[in-house]
């Protein structure tokens, strides 16, 4: 289940009392980090020590987005030695994170994507995750969604709760999906009116720096291809920059309608955590790390460049295969 964005500023408003100890209706239902050993070897680097992977200059990435700039950034990469080691290290990193905000601002915004991350999530649906966390902090969004109804194969949505909402107590009026009744630009327009009144509303927090509204945490994956939402290669969208929630009618990958978070939105964020496994990503993970990177000829997944907050790789060994001295 879930909260139907909506431009009503009511709606949103609805949700306030939540961070003052009141329970408040949802506007409308649908159906429904320090050093750890990481499998046997234990692996993590950082931009603040050498790493035998990467020189801490090429995990600062400079240069990587104009528009953006990593002075006060942190990026770390960790490797792991099995899908089960990295979905154990992800759910100790996620609940420490949650566990933060909601003492720091009484809340706790986590943005999804789709693909694999989901079950790279698995574990914090099991103890002692599904327990030990404040899921009445969570306010969960999507980085970006396919203009398709909730309960198609295609949604991130549909996927999002049948392997990991549904087995965790997050209120159901603190789910944000799209209005799958709207057209993929009213959807988009939806999606950004709902962000706004909450950032008015003290539920998401506002970056001073950029402008634009600063998540707590982003859980996000990549395609082969170097996509991360649905910002595509070459695709016109990855030069917006004053939209926080845009869409696209000719995505290169089906369904052709989506809506995404623009750059600028998802380099306002506190925390990222790049999800990224398999022998299939290792060339975009090899650019993306890379200490040849240029500013011409970018992948979407290098744009993403933190303004001020910390981005954590969590790949395992096939990712990084490409990467020299691994």
């Amino acid at each position: 289940m879930s909260t139907s964005v909506s431009a009503s500023a009511a709606a949103a408003a609805a949700l306030l009392p939540i961070l003052t100890g009141r329970r408040a209706p949802p506007a409308s239902r649908v159906p429904g980090i320090g050093r750890r050993r990481i499998g046997s070897n234990p692996r993590l680097f950082s931009s603040s020590a050498p790493s035998p992977v990467l020189p801490a200059a090429a995990m600062a990435t400079d240069g990587a987005a104009p528009a953006a700039s990593d002075a006060g950034s942190k990026k770390k990469l960790l490797v792991f030695d099995t899908k089960e080691d990295l979905a154990v290290s992800l759910a100790k990193y996620t609940a420490e994170l949650s566990e933060k905000f909601a003492a720091e601002r009484g809340a706790f915004t986590v943005v999804l994507s789709g693909g694999s991350l989901i079950d790279a999530l698995s574990k914090l649906t099991e103890p002692p995750y599904l327990e030990s966390v404040d899921w009445s902090k969570w306010h969960v969004f999507w980085v970006d969604e396919r203009v398709v109804p909730k309960n198609h194969e295609d949604s991130n949505y549909k996927l999002a709760f049948d392997r990991f909402l549904s087995k965790v107590p997050i209120p159901p009026g603190q789910v944000y999906a799209i209005n799958d009744a709207l057209s993929a630009e009213g959807a988009a327009d939806d999606y950004e009116a709902c962000l706004k009144q909450l950032v008015k509303n003290g539920v998401i927090a506002m970056s001073a720096a950029t402008g634009f509204p600063r998540f707590d945490l982003q859980l996000l994956g990549m395609g082969p291809d170097g996509h991360i939402a649905s910002l595509f290669p070459g695709h016109p969208l990855l030069n917006e920059k004053e939209r926080w929630v845009t869409y696209i009618k000719d995505s290169p990958k089906p369904p052709p309608e989506r809506i995404t978070f623009t750059f600028p939105v998802i380099n306002s964020s506190a925390y990222i955590a790049m999800v990224v496994t398999g022998a299939g990503k290792a060339g975009p993970v090899q650019k993306a790390l890379s200490d040849k990177q240029t500013s011409s000829d970018l992948l979407p997944v290098e744009m993403a460049v933190l303004h001020d907050g910390e981005f954590t790789w969590f790949t395992d060994k096939p990712a990084v295969s490409m990467l020299q001295n691994k």
